[in-house]
């Protein structure tokens, strides 16, 4: 006799649900989560070193979460464009963002009226991988070593100009890091893209540039630009030594790539992605081609990340601030 209380109450429950429902996100809520295709925003250009990275890891999602992962390229302003899309969608964990140092980091430091707050309007689901950054120099300079080129840019303090792939980009504030590091002075010269800055610098226009391994590695390996040192060790620039073991301290300056999602993304949702980017990452295939395109796999903890986020902000955004960085 206890049934019709008990169906009473429970539709009361189911009652509640529908006149409350609205604040409860209960398809993304489900265990059954995903059951429909996946998007990742990837805010540049197909083709671009970010695309490329993410393309890889696509393929291993899907396997891991049973569903099609598509790649959406949404360019414009740096990155910012397809991210503020991303930050504002539908959080029920069918649309992504591709991050970067670039776009989380540097961002709202480097534009005025950015559509998202890095902190605010994304959340962590976790990182893919790090690639460093590489001084190359046009062979007419005769520095054949870090020393000689800040021994060189000391005794002529007018003579260097370095170039970037754009105002506020992190090869630019690379360079602005490199000169704190080391006391000494360049002059920046921004171009729109890294193919401009690197035909002047083998031309000799420019002297120096920050550059990552990928877009470097086969003009150095031809002898159009000689390479001094890079943040950290990478496959193609075996031999190449780091800055920290030429001697200048505290100079690592990297670009990261992770994944994010709208911030109310519900945490089960975060966590399944979590578990499935964890699945991929481990991929033994995924890794080696990652490591051939010039990039470290790395993955941790999204609070990990959104520490390591926070500080980034703070490095990069006081750097931009400090030469009044804007873009172009």
């Amino acid at each position: 006799m206890t049934t019709q209380p008990l169906r009473r109450a429970l539709l009361g429950l189911a009652a509640a649900g529908a006149l409350y429902g609205p604040t409860a996100s209960w398809p993304a809520s489900d265990p059954a989560y995903p059951v429909k295709p996946i998007t990742i925003i990837v805010p540049f250009p197909a083709g671009g070193g970010t695309d490329v990275i993410f393309r890889s890891v696509q393929l291993r999602l899907q396997a891991a979460l049973g569903v099609s992962v598509i790649i959406d390229n949404r360019s414009g302003a740096g990155g910012t464009v397809g991210t503020g899309f991303g930050a504002k969608a539908n959080p029920d964990g069918y649309t992504l963002v591709a991050s970067t140092t670039t776009t989380i980091a540097s961002a709202d430091a480097v534009y005025p009226k950015l559509p998202y707050d890095p902190l605010k309007d994304l959340v962590p689901i976790g990182t893919i991988g790090t690639t460093p950054f590489v001084l190359v120099v046009t062979p007419a300079l005769a520095a054949r070593t870090v020393k000689d080129f800040v021994g060189y840019a000391k005794a002529n303090p007018q003579a260097l100009n370095y170039g970037s792939i754009g105002n506020g980009s992190l090869s630019h504030l690379a360079g602005e890091l490199f000169k704190q590091r080391t006391g000494i002075e360049m002059t920046h010269v921004p171009y729109r893209g890294a193919a401009p800055a690197q035909a002047d610098l083998m031309a000799g226009q420019i002297q120096a540039l920050f550059d990552n391994p990928p877009a470097l590695l086969a003009q150095v390996r031809g002898g159009r630009m000689r390479a001094l040192a890079i943040s950290e060790p990478s496959a193609g620039f075996a031999d190449l030594p780091t800055f920290e073991a030429a001697g200048i301290k505290d100079f690592k300056p990297q670009l990261w790539y992770g994944l994010m999602a709208p911030a109310a993304t519900p945490q089960p949702v975060v966590q399944r992605l979590r578990a499935a980017l964890d699945t991929a990452m481990k991929d033994p295939a995924l890794r080696a081609d990652m490591l051939a395109k010039g990039v470290t796999p790395w993955s941790v903890r999204p609070e990990v990340f959104e520490e390591h986020i926070r500080n980034d902000i703070k490095l990069w955004g006081g750097i931009a601030r400090s030469v009044n960085a804007r873009a172009d």
